[in-house]
C-alpha cells in the first residue's frame, strides 16, 4: 500500500527535521559511549520508525519500497547507529515473517515489532556461513511438536537487545546447500538460547554485534516460517530487500559528507584563498557528487521496479555494490578534503570514514554482489 504523495512528503520532512535536531547533535556522545539514549530510542518508535515496513493493520507504516528508500536515506544523513537500533525491525528480522508469515505468527508478533516493544534480530551468519548462507551449520531436528536447535551464530546485529530472532536452521542434513535449510521464529527467553557480549567494532558505535548460541532450544512447530527446507528461500528475499535499504542509507551517508566538504571547503583557506577554489579540491567534489547521484538514481529506480512487482534480484545487488563502494570513496576524499581536521575526531569525519566500511560486507559483501549481478545477467542474455 503506498502513502499519498502528501502524506509521503510530509513522513519524509518529519524524519528529515527529526535527523537535523535530535540526532545529529547527539552523534560524537553515542559515538562516545556506545550507547544509543533511551529517551532517544522511545522518540523513534513514536514516530513510528520501527514499523516502517510493517504492513498497516499491524500498526505499521507499511511503506512500499521507494517510500522506504526516500525515508532511509534522510536516515543516512547522520551516523548510521541510529538507523541500526530500528533497522532490523523495519527489515531482514522483520521482512521474513512480514513475506513467508501465516496469519497467526503475523498477529502474534507484528504489532509489538511495529510498536518497537519487540526487537528483532535475523540470525544468518556463522563462524563457517556468511557469503556463503546456504552452508548453514546450526541444526534443527524435528521432536514431535519442536524442533530442536543446537549451533552458533556470529556477528549478528541487535542480538543482545532482541526479543524475537529469525533463526536459519539446517533440518534436512541429507541435503548440501540451500535445499536442507529452514527459517525459525526463535523467542529470545527460550531455554538453552544464549547471546554473547558484543563485540568490539571498526565503527558504528552504539550499533551492537553478538555470537547467538543454541543449546538444545526446543522451538515449537508453529514457529517455522515457510515450509521445511524453504529457509534459504526467506533469506534470499529477504536480503533483496535489504539491499535495497542499505543502498539508500550509503547515498544519505555521502549526501551529508558531500555537504560536510563544501562548508568545510568553503571556509578553510591556503594561498590566500577558500580551498574550494582549487580545481584538484573541485575535482573530488564533482566526483563525489556524480557518483551519489548515480547511486541514488540506481536505488530509486529499482526500489519502484520492485513496487510494481518486478523481480529485482540482480538490480538491487547492482545497486548496494555501486552504493556502497561508492560511500567508501567519497568518506575517503572527505577525509583529505579536511586534511588534518578530517584525520581528528572532533569533525566527526573520520567517524564516518570508518562507519561506512561496513556497508561492503554486510547483507552480502561487494564480491557477493558480484556473483550475483553476473550470474543473472548471464541468465538474462546480457
Amino acid at each position: 500500500m503506498a502513502l499519498d504523495a502528501d502524506t509521503r512528503d510530509q513522513l519524509v520532512e518529519t524524519v528529515r527535521r527529526f535527523v537535523t535536531e535530535r540526532l545529529r547533535p547527539l552523534e560524537a556522545q553515542v559515538s562516545e559511549n556506545d550507547a544509543i539514549p533511551d529517551d532517544v530510542i522511545e522518540e523513534m518508535k513514536a514516530l513510528g520508525l520501527f514499523g516502517l515496513s510493517i504492513p498497516a493493520e499491524y500498526g505499521g507504516l507499511d511503506l512500499g519500497m521507494e517510500e522506504e528508500v526516500l525515508v532511509a536515506l534522510e536516515l543516512g544523513r547522520t551516523s548510521p547507529a541510529f538507523r541500526s537500533a530500528f533497522g532490523t525491525n523495519v527489515g531482514i528480522g522483520a521482512q521474513g515473517l512480514v513475506m513467508f508469515g501465516n496469519a497467526t505468527q503475523k498477529a502474534k508478533y507484528l504489532p509489538g515489532i511495529a510498536s518497537g516493544e519487540i526487537i528483532t534480530s535475523f540470525a544468518l551468519t556463522e563462524p563457517e556461513a556468511g557469503s556463503d548462507s546456504a552452508a548453514v551449520q546450526t541444526r534443527a531436528v524435528r521432536d514431535g511438536d519442536h524442533y530442536v536447535l543446537n549451533g552458533a551464530k556470529r556477528y549478528i546485529t541487535n542480538a543482545n537487545k532482541a526479543d524475537l530472532f529469525t533463526v536459519m536452521a539446517r533440518t534436512d542434513p541429507s541435503k548440501p546447500g540451500g535445499g536442507g535449510v529452514s527459517a525459525f521464529l526463535v523467542e529470545r527467553n527460550l531455554p538453552g538460547l544464549s547471546v554473547g557480549k558484543p563485540e568490539k567494532k571498526m565503527g558504528q558505535q552504539g550499533a551492537h554485534i553478538c555470537d547467538v548460541i543454541f543449546d538444545n532450544v526446543r522451538v515449537p512447530v508453529e514457529n517455522r516460517l515457510g515450509g521445511e527446507g524453504e529457509g534459504f528461500k526467506v533469506a534470499m528475499q529477504v536480503l533483496d530487500r535489504g539491499r535495497l535499504h542499505i543502498s539508500a542509507v550509503c547515498v544519505g551517508v555521502a549526501e551529508r559528507l558531500i555537504a560536510d566538504c563544501v562548508a568545510y571547503a568553503s571556509e578553510r583557506k591556503q594561498f590566500g584563498q577558500a580551498i574550494s577554489q582549487f580545481q584538484l579540491v573541485q575535482g573530488m567534489i564533482a566526483d563525489s557528487k556524480t557518483e551519489s547521484l548515480a547511486a541514488k538514481a540506481l536505488t530509486l529506480e529499482t526500489a519502484r521496479k520492485r513496487d510494481a512487482g518486478e523481480s529485482v534480484t540482480m538490480e538491487a545487488a547492482a545497486a548496494k555494490y555501486f552504493a556502497s563502494e561508492m560511500v567508501g570513496r567519497v568518506a575517503d576524499r572527505a577525509v583529505q578534503i579536511f586534511g588534518g581536521a578530517g584525520y581528528i575526531a572532533d569533525y566527526g569525519i573520520e567517524r564516518f570514514y570508518r562507519d561506512v566500511r561496513i556497508f561492503r560486507i554486510y547483507e552480502g559483501t561487494s564480491q557477493i554482489q558480484q556473483v550475483i549481478i553476473s550470474r543473472e545477467t548471464l541468465k538474462r542474455g546480457g
